[in-house]
C-alpha cells in the first residue's frame, strides 16, 4: 500500500492523560448544574422583593444578592465547577472537555422542572437531545483526535487581541442596547465571554507547565478576570430573564463553542486531526447551537 494511503488509514496514536480530564470535567459539570438552580432562585427572590423585574439587575439588586442563602450557596457551587473545569484542562484539550458541561443541561433541566412544576414540551425535550446530542458526539470525535500543543506568545497575543475587540463590542451593545436585551442576548453574550474565559485558563495552566510565566501572561490573567466579570453579570441578568436551563443550555453549548473555535484555529489543538473530524466538528456544532435556539423558542418558560 503506497505510504501516504498508510497515513490516511492509520489510526491516530491516542494520548492516555487527554482522557482523564473527562470524568474531572463531568464532575465539574454537576456542580454547575446544582450551582444555577441556586443562583435562578436567589435572582428571582431578589427580583420579587424588589418588584422590578425583567429590566436587567442594578447595583442595588445585585447587593440584595449578597444577603441571599441560596444565591451565595449556588455561587459557591460555581466555584467548584470552575476548580474541577480547571483541573481537567490540565489534563486534556479544550475541544475535548470544555463541551461536557452540556450533561448540565440534562441535570438542571430535570431540577428545574420539578422545582418550577412547569412539565417540558415535546418541542423544548426535542431541543435538549439535539443541544446534548451535538455536543456529545462533538467530544467523541475530538477525545480521539485533538492533541494538547505547546502555547506560544503569538497564540497568546491573537486570543487577547480578539478578547479585547469582544470586550469593547459587548461593552457598546450593553450600554446603547440595554433595555432590548432579552434572554438570549445575555446568554450569548455571556457565552462568548465564558468561552474566551474557558481558554485563557488553558493558556495561563499551559505557560505555568512551560515555565513561562511573563508580563503576557499576567496581561491573560487580567484579561480572564475581566470577561469573567461581565459574563458573571450578562448571567446574572439571563436568570432574571429565563428559566436557568435555558441559560445552561446556552453557556454549555456557546461556551465551548467558542473555545472549541479558538482551540482549533489559535491553538492547532485540531491539527493533526484527519478532514472527516473536522467535517465531523462542523456539523455536531451546527446541531447543538440549533438545540439551544429551539430551547429558547419553545421553553415553556421563555419570555418573549
Amino acid at each position: 500500500m503506497p505510504s501516504g494511503l498508510l497515513e490516511l488509514t492509520a489510526p491516530i496514536a491516542l494520548d492516555p492523560k487527554q482522557f482523564i480530564g473527562i470524568p474531572i470535567a463531568l464532575v465539574g459539570a454537576v456542580f454547575l448544574s446544582l450551582g444555577a438552580q441556586f443562583q435562578h432562585r436567589g435572582v428571582a427572590k431578589v427580583e420579587a422583593n424588589t418588584g422590578e423585574a425583567d429590566k436587567g439587575l442594578n447595583v442595588k439588586q445585585l447587593l440584595a444578592l449578597l444577603a441571599r442563602p441560596s444565591w451565595v450557596i449556588g455561587t459557591l457551587m460555581l466555584g467548584l465547577a470552575i476548580v474541577f473545569q480547571l483541573t481537567s484542562l490540565g489534563f486534556s484539550p479544550i475541544i475535548v472537555v470544555q463541551p461536557l458541561g452540556a450533561v448540565a443541561l440534562v441535570i438542571t433541566a430535570v431540577l428545574n422542572s420539578r422545582v418550577s412544576k412547569v412539565k417540558l414540551n415535546r418541542s423544548s425535550v426535542i431541543s435538549i437531545v439535539l443541544c446534548v446530542g451535538g455536543v456529545g458526539l462533538f467530544v467523541l470525535v475530538a477525545a480521539f483526535t485533538a492533541r494538547d500543543k505547546p502555547v506560544t506568545t503569538r497564540d497568546l497575543i491573537v486570543i487577547l487581541v480578539i478578547l479585547s475587540v469582544v470586550l469593547l463590542l459587548f461593552a457598546v451593545a450593553f450600554v446603547f442596547l440595554r433595555k432590548k436585551f432579552k434572554a438570549i442576548a445575555y446568554i450569548v453574550g455571556a457565552g462568548v465571554l465564558y468561552g474566551f474565559v474557558a481558554t485563557l485558563a488553558k493558556v495561563v495552566i499551559s505557560r505555568l507547565f512551560q515555565e513561562d510565566f511573563g508580563w503576557l501572561t499576567i496581561l491573560a490573567l487580567a484579561g480572564l478576570l475581566a470577561a469573567a466579570a461581565l459574563g458573571g453579570y450578562f448571567v446574572q441578568n439571563a436568570y432574571a430573564s429565563g428559566p436557568p436551563d435555558l441559560v445552561i443550555a446556552g453557556l454549555t453549548v456557546i461556551d465551548p463553542l467558542v473555545a472549541v473555535a479558538i482551540g482549533i484555529t489559535v491553538l492547532g489543538e485540531a491539527s493533526q486531526a484527519p478532514p472527516w473530524a473536522l467535517v465531523a466538528y462542523v456539523l455536531f456544532g451546527l446541531v447543538a447551537i440549533l438545540g439551544v435556539f429551539g430551547l429558547a423558542r419553545f421553553h415553556p418558560q421563555a419570555k418573549r
